[in-house]
C-alpha cells in the first residue's frame, strides 16, 4: 500500500477526529438507536432507521480515519534544514506576476489542505508546479483562463 504524506500537525488532527468519532460520536448514536427502538415496530419507524443510516455513516468515516492513520507517512517539518527547494512540507510566498499579488502558501497532505489558512494539498496543480523549484524560479501554471505566471519570493519549512 502506498503511504500518504502528512505532517506531523495533520496526524494530530486525523487522530483526534477520529477519537471523537469513537468515543463520542459512536456512544451517542448508540443511545439514539435504544431510545428510537423503544417507539415500537422498527419497520415503521423512521427515528430508528435515520439512526442506523447515522450510525453506519459514523462507522465508515471511522474505517477511513483508521486507513488513513495506517498509511500515513508522517515528515518532521521542523527537521528539514538547509534545503534550497520545494518539498512537500515547505511555505511558499509566491507572487502572481500578472497582478503583482504577494501569496503565501504551505504544501500539505491531502485532508489537511485548506485554502482559508494557505494550506494546499501537495497534489494541487500549483503544488506539484513549485515542486523542486527554487527561490526566484519562474512558474507557469496553465488554467482554465489561461497561464498564470508565478515568482518564488521565499521558501520556509516552519
Amino acid at each position: 500500500m502506498k503511504k500518504i504524506p502528512i505532517t506531523k500537525e495533520g496526524l494530530v488532527e486525523l487522530k483526534k477526529k477520529l477519537h471523537l468519532l469513537k468515543n463520542f460520536d459512536r456512544k451517542k448514536i448508540i443511545e439514539s438507536i435504544k431510545v428510537a427502538r423503544e417507539y415500537g415496530d422498527l419497520k415503521e419507524n423512521a427515528e430508528y432507521h435515520a439512526a442506523k443510516e447515522e450510525q453506519f455513516l459514523i462507522e465508515k468515516k471511522i474505517k477511513e480515519l483508521e486507513e488513513k492513520i495506517f498509511l500515513a507517512n508522517e515528515i518532521d517539518i521542523s527537521a528539514i534544514r538547509n534545503v534550497d527547494r520545494i518539498m512537500f512540507g515547505a511555505t511558499v510566498s509566491i507572487t502572481d506576476l500578472s497582478k503583482n499579488f504577494l501569496v503565501k502558501y504551505k504544501l500539505v497532505g491531502e485532508d489537511e489542505s485548506d485554502i482559508k489558512d494557505n494550506k494546499i494539498s501537495i497534489n494541487s496543480p500549483l503544488a506539484r508546479a513549485l515542486l523542486l523549484k527554487s527561490k526566484n524560479d519562474i512558474i507557469n501554471l496553465d488554467t482554465l483562463n489561461g497561464v498564470i505566471r508565478y515568482r518564488i519570493e521565499d521558501i520556509e519549512y516552519i
